[in-house]
């Protein structure tokens, strides 16, 4: 595991748990918004202030939390790109600890590797935005994003599908149709569109890999609720974390 950051208590990352969030380094990703990119390239991360973090450092931190902390979330960068993550997962739960997975959806066979050896306990995906404009972020085909959010709500682990709504990419009629995809395919699986849980989450101008993004002035208050309405007109239960 190539792992980038710790970050030792949170009371936030793991809704209702006592965790520490470990970060990975690499994404299959470039989403230019992202306010990891120290975490996204390796080149960037070799050249930023960030320090790799060794795996028996980490495990001798949890040994000393095991009181303390529930669980691990595991976020990046994009951890299942990491060869090594589900004997990774397997150590952590070794310790008798939850494991929250941060991921965006791009390698589903992971994602389903992970789920059928009961090696997380919650998922949370980024579904970034509208089949159309998936290609804007990466050129990993939307077959395989819809394929990780069916495992996802199929799965019977807590979840949560998120969504970051940034001027310039979002509006009301591509979040409509998002919602319309999210709903579409939980039909298609048998899954009632009112045990979806979607959460929106408001753009920050910092660290992102594209500098131009650093720039650009975050949505306003009744902007965002003007998409979350959006949403709601298709999925009344996504919520908005702003």
């Amino acid at each position: 595991m190539l792992l980038g950051g710790l970050q030792k208590t949170t009371l936030i990352d793991y809704p209702g748990k006592v965790a520490c969030t470990i970060f990975t380094v690499g994404c299959n990703f470039s989403c230019p918004y992202c306010h990891n990119k120290d975490l996204v390239l390796k080149k960037k991360f070799k050249k930023s202030s960030l320090s790799e973090i060794k795996e028996k450092d980490f495990f001798n931190f949890l040994d000393k939390r095991q009181k303390i902390l529930d669980g691990v979330c595991l976020t990046g960068g994009e951890p299942t790109i990491q060869p090594d993550l589900a004997s990774f997962c397997q150590k952590i739960k070794n310790k008798g600890l939850l494991i929250k997975l941060d991921t965006n959806g791009g390698r589903p066979e992971v994602v389903e590797d992970l789920i059928s050896k009961r090696l997380i306990d919650f998922i949370a995906m980024d579904i970034k935005v509208d089949k159309k404009n998936y290609s804007l972020l990466t050129k990993i085909s939307y077959e395989r994003i819809i394929q990780s959010l069916a495992l996802i709500i199929t799965s019977g682990l807590d979840y949560q599908l998120r969504t970051t709504l940034v001027p310039t990419i979002h509006n009301s009629k591509n979040l409509t149709l998002l919602a319309k995809e999210i709903k579409s395919l939980a039909l298609k699986n048998k899954i009632n569109p009112k045990s979806l849980v979607w959460r929106l989450q408001k753009f920050l101008p910092q660290n992102c890999l594209d500098e131009k993004f650093n720039r650009l002035p975050p949505f306003t208050g009744q902007e965002l609720g003007s998409l979350l309405a959006a949403a709601q007109s298709i999925i009344p239960q996504a919520g908005g974390d702003f």
